[in-house]
């Protein structure tokens, strides 16, 4: 694909076009594409002079992350029960960056975590707090960043499995936690965790391929449980979740692929998260790392797919990088919004899905090479070598129960 900036004439002829019928949706649209128009005008005329543009701020976002990894503002207050949350978005949005923290740091890390996790297996989202799929999906992504020794040892896979029978439901789908809600979030977190720390069993997983597949709407996109509406964050992991038990063909791929391609919008060029909504970045990850999988998927029986890419890298790119940075460091949702750890730590990864497709072909970077971020794994949002590392680990010792009798 030859490496160009979308032309702001070419982008205008894009605007949305409410058909005479306005409703607050429409309005809302109209609103964001005009300041997004505005923005893409005076970029056109910079990048005019400036053969270098768009620039990804990359050290900016580093000091903005390593500094919160530290010490957090006041306004992260309510995220108490989200600390492995904010060490995972932190440490994947650095490695994303090619700037990780320094050994003791990291081991510093690896101390808090043991801390946030729980006696009867798995992590809460601080420490003393009840176990969490979530926050045990941030940790044990956080660990495998990581990567040493030191934490891989730090987890109780012992009790971790006894946990994740304890949030299994009969039909196959997960709560979230003891006594919680199910839906696709919780089978996704459980799949990932699973197989990253070498405690999948098929009876434990009995039936949820199953369950996810009915999550999926007339749509095409995937709901967080039956009957709901269709959203980025659960279509993707759906699609990932279906992918880590290689049961994708229990889905409707075609449906997904039209209604994901559909989430894509044409001024702005990110994604929105269900149909009618507004763009914001952080779907930039939910909605893009998607594709990559859908053409995993399709070169199973067409090789040729998997150099294929299903969406405009370049719009997405020119949206992050143009869009949606904050001068002194972090990404945010959409122009106008606040920066902080969550969009920054998505945002990027979507980056970096745009630069590297499906990862068979050379990078395709918007602006010059040093925009170019790390490569992730899409169906853990960790590094492949990452993920690579930490299951190869762990394969070397065996599951620490078979399965649940």
């Amino acid at each position: 694909m030859e490496n160009h900036i979308r032309c702001f004439d070419d982008i205008s002829k894009q605007v949305f076009n409410d058909e005479g019928v306005p409703t607050n949706s429409s309005l809302e649209q109209k609103s964001v594409e005009n300041l997004i128009l505005k923005i893409y005008k005076q970029f056109e005329q910079n990048a005019s002079i400036d053969p270098d543009l768009p620039r990804l701020y990359k050290s900016a976002h580093a000091k903005f992350l390593k500094n919160a990894l530290i010490n957090l503002s006041q306004s992260y207050t309510c995220l108490d029960a989200s600390r492995p949350w904010l060490i995972y978005w932190i440490l994947h949005a650095l490695w994303a960056l090619k700037d990780m923290p320094d050994a003791e740091t990291l081991s510093h890390t690896v101390s808090f975590l043991s801390k946030c996790q729980h006696s009867e297996g798995g992590y809460g989202g601080g420490p003393g707090q009840y176990s969490h799929l979530g926050t045990t999906y941030a940790a044990v992504n956080a660990l495998s960043i990581i990567g040493t020794d030191e934490a891989y040892n730090s987890i109780d896979r012992s009790s971790l499995q006894k946990f994740l029978w304890t949030v299994r439901e009969v039909d196959g789908s997960f709560a979230l936690h003891r006594g919680g809600e199910q839906d696709i979030r919780g089978a996704y977190c459980a799949v990932s965790i699973a197989k990253l720390t070498n405690t999948f069993t098929e009876a434990l997983f009995d039936k949820t391929a199953e369950w996810i597949t009915s999550c999926q709407t007339y749509e095409g996109g995937f709901a967080g449980c039956p009957g709901m509406e269709a959203h980025g964050g659960y279509a993707y992991c759906g699609i990932a979740a279906l992918g880590l038990l290689n049961r994708t063909k229990l889905c409707d791929l075609d449906a997904l692929l039209r209604w994901c391609v559909n989430r894509q919008t044409s001024v702005e060029g990110g994604f929105q998260g269900r149909t009618n909504k507004l763009v914001d970045g952080c779907y930039s990850f939910w909605q893009g790392a998607i594709f990559p999988i859908i053409s995993a998927i399709l070169a199973q029986d067409h090789p040729e797919m998997i150099e294929t890419v299903l969406f405009h890298q370049g719009a997405l790119q020119e949206y992050i990088i143009v869009c949606c940075q904050a001068p002194d460091g972090g990404l945010v949702d959409k122009p106008g919004k606040p920066r902080d750890i969550y969009h920054t730590c998505y945002t990027l990864s979507g980056l970096s899905v745009a630069q590297h497709g499906t990862g068979a072909n050379d990078a395709y970077v918007v602006g010059t090479h040093h925009n170019e971020l790390n490569r992730i794994h899409p169906l853990h949002n960790i590094a492949p070598h990452l993920a690579y590392n930490a299951l190869h680990y762990f394969i070397r010792h065996p599951p620490p129960v078979k399965d649940k009798n």
